[in-house]
């Protein structure tokens, strides 16, 4: 305990792994969801974009899910709408966290984010909680942020701010080391093509802050470990690729998770290896909730597509809800998925 037993059972038609991870973000379309951006400045002269999602028009309400985006993503990825847009029908308010470099224009400093940046996110908790006072944030973490969010109440610990009432985590690759393995083996050569390519892109739009940049051989570059060991590991402060995923994996620090952690995982999800999955670090918690669908893919779980709301998300949704501290279910709208 708490090993979760999982109520998805997608149409028999959406029980592709590929397909759950390839069709929604092809082909899902979220409507209702109006940002209003926040630039943040960095102490080391860097600038994060968050874009706000409020339930009520302008008006913030007491209740904030902060939603981390997976590699290469944004706050416009149809996930992080549709996790925005689901808490917002509750009454809850949403911040989409862009990480640095990831919301339309390149950032400032030579490094970008990683999947450990966990520093950046204090500067955003601690900068919304400078503009007002939520009685309760979750934090939501998709793929490479699922990961972060679970690495930051790891280390926290038992003394994470009180705030923060607990964490949810869609396809966490909780060992780095093992979902790199998985996405450069051959069976998943079209996404790391694309993760490359975008990752690379990245590097070139900076060369012209950075003209030192221009000397790495990115052409060179034909996996994800290798982009890890000549780019991300030298510009993130680590050795090589090796210490980066050691040193920035939430396994871990995991253990110490003191706030209910809720990890949702899918079986079939062709990105993560066998050591993503932690069956034994929730088998001794009280706080890890691990919930492993036999399908769904990679950050997939619709039950069919057109749906307005997908599975993940009224159980991300569910599990916020019985923590919220006045333990009162605020009123949903009706979707498809009703």
């Amino acid at each position: 305990m708490p090993i979760v037993k999982s109520d998805f059972k997608p149409s028999w038609a959406y029980r592709s792994a590929h397909l759950q991870t390839v069709l929604p973000s092809l082909f899902r379309k979220v409507e209702g969801i109006r940002y209003t951006r926040q630039r943040i400045n960095t102490s080391d002269g860097d600038f994060i974009d968050l874009d706000w999602s409020y339930a009520r028009g302008q008006v913030p309400g007491t209740s904030l899910a902060v939603l981390c985006h997976g590699l290469e993503g944004c706050s416009d990825r149809a996930y992080m709408m549709g996790m925005a847009r689901a808490f917002n029908w509750r009454g809850i308010d949403a911040a989409a966290y862009n990480y640095r470099g990831c919301s339309g224009e390149p950032n400032l400093q030579k490094k970008y984010y990683t999947a450990g940046a966990t520093d950046d996110l204090e500067d955003v908790l601690n900068s919304i909680r400078a503009q007002g006072a939520y009685e309760a944030i979750f934090l939501v973490g998709f793929s490479l942020g699922a990961n972060l969010v679970l690495k930051y109440a790891g280390e926290k610990g038992p003394e994470i701010e009180d705030d923060i009432k607990g964490v949810a985590a869609v396809s966490a690759p909780c060992d780095l080391r093992s979902s790199a393995a998985e996405l450069d083996k051959l069976k998943n050569r079209l996404y790391s093509k694309r993760f490359l390519k975008m990752l690379c892109d990245k590097i070139r739009d900076k060369t012209p802050r950075y003209p030192e940049l221009a000397d790495i051989d990115l052409a060179a570059i034909k996996t994800l470990k290798a982009f890890d060991n000549v780019v991300t590991a030298p510009l993130g402060g680590f050795v090589d690729a090796e210490d980066y995923w050691q040193r920035a994996s939430c396994l871990r620090v995991l253990r110490g998770t003191a706030v209910p952690a809720l990890i949702i995982s899918a079986a079939d999800d062709p990105i993560l290896g066998p050591e993503c999955y932690p069956y034994e670090e929730a088998g001794g918690s009280e706080n890890i909730f691990l919930e492993v669908p036999q399908w769904g893919g990679h950050v997939g779980f619709a039950p069919r597509l057109g749906w307005d709301e997908y599975w993940h998300e009224k159980r991300i949704v569910e599990f916020v809800l019985g923590l919220l501290p006045n333990k009162v279910n605020l009123p949903g709208i009706a979707t498809k998925a009703d």
